[in-house]
């Protein structure tokens, strides 16, 4: 059964990037402020310790907001192909930031026969304005024509290894092949090399890097308090799914989906299928999800372990809990144009960037 949400109005100020104002969703008012405004396509962003954010502009620019909430661009970014859903997508700061200064992009690299998923780290300079030492420390193999489906979320896990997410680039029956990265997701360490206890390290036919597969292009990707990955993904016509992510694991697509080909068609086998794992949660109709957060409870207790998905399609923000999984409530507002990411800062707040306002937003308590 596919359950849907309470729409939350979200009555906020348009004009002025200082002003903000309080709204009233169930667990109370809630203050929106506008951080960025101005930026291209955004598609992701990350928090720096000193307290700035850097920003992913699909057409390839990286921008810098400072404490003072000014933009400023970052020279050094990876050249991208800049085609269809590709660019420069996602951006991770991880946690041995302040002694490493280093910083992970996943982009659309050009590649022979088309295009792939690739991750590059770089050295963010002291003043925060241009990247060195860029390497590209993993491209998916072997390239794909098109441009859909890269994928492209990256996670740190607990060990310090990078989970990224790979969509299967338009070919669905290459989800299923051990023998090609698309539609699966991956597990490499920080300089790129493979982790001895990946599940397929040493299988022949298998690409050494897989973590888990049969997935169609996930877009957004999380850890739980316990360090469990999430991921969330698109489906065809209906069937978009949120799925714990398990070693070794078969998502099933194309084999299995809880949606329709553009056409109509049914796909695959079915819903169901021995050996190959069941969503946690799906949507029918699909909703197009993007960047996802599952929340501390930092500033909002009563949202402990909940979490937050954006809609590209219907423009809003999902709230998702329980055991079972299950969408509880829908925050839309004019500001929610194609939610594109959504992460949680350190004091708690929960922000967001709209990729059709291109703009950044900070939501936290009202006092």
């Amino acid at each position: 059964m596919v359950f849907r949400g309470i729409t939350i109005i979200l009555l906020l100020a348009l004009n002025s990037v200082a002003q903000a104002q309080s709204i009233q969703p169930t667990t109370g008012k809630v203050r929106v402020e506008t951080m960025a405004e101005g930026l291209k396509t955004p598609w992701s962003f990350g928090f720096l310790p000193s307290g700035g954010v850097l920003i992913t502009e699909r057409g390839g620019k990286l921008r810098r907001l400072d404490t003072n909430g000014i933009l400023h661009s970052v020279s050094g970014a990876p050249k991208v192909q800049a085609k269809g859903q590709g660019g420069l997508l996602d951006v991770l700061v991880p946690r041995d930031f302040r002694k490493t200064r280093q910083v992970f992009l996943t982009y659309s690299k050009k590649q022979r026969g088309g295009a792939g998923t690739a991750v590059a780290r770089a050295v963010l300079s002291s003043d925060g304005n241009r990247l060195r030492d860029l390497r590209t420390i993993f491209e998916m193999s072997p390239g794909s024509s098109g441009g859909r489906h890269f994928g492209s979320r990256l996670v740190e896990a607990r060990d310090g290894t990078l989970f990224v997410t790979i969509g299967e680039r338009g070919d669905r029956p290459s989800a299923q092949d051990l023998n090609r990265h698309n539609g699966s997701i991956i597990r490499i360490s920080k300089n790129g090399g493979v982790p001895s206890d990946n599940p397929f390290v040493g299988q022949p036919g298998a690409r050494p890097e897989i973590w888990s597969y049969g997935h169609r292009n996930p877009q957004g990707a999380a850890l739980d308090a316990n360090g469990r990955l999430w991921a969330v993904e698109h489906g065809a016509k209906g069937g978009d799914e949120i799925n714990r992510i398990r070693k070794a694991a078969n998502f099933g697509w194309p084999v299995i989906s809880y949606g329709l080909h553009y056409s109509g068609q049914k796909i695959g086998e079915g819903a169901r299928k021995q050996g190959m794992q069941q969503p946690a949660y799906y949507w029918d109709p699909s909703i197009a999800p993007s960047g996802m957060v599952i929340y501390s409870g930092k500033l909002w207790p009563a949202w402990k372990g909940h979490f937050f998905v954006g809609s590209l399609k219907f423009d809003y923000i999902s709230r998702l809990s329980g055991s079972s999984l299950r969408e509880v409530e829908k925050i839309k507002s004019a500001r929610t144009k194609r939610v594109r990411d959504v992460r949680e800062a350190s004091d708690g707040s929960i922000w967001f960037l709209s990729e059709d306002r291109g703009a950044l937003y900070r939501m936290s308590p009202s006092r």
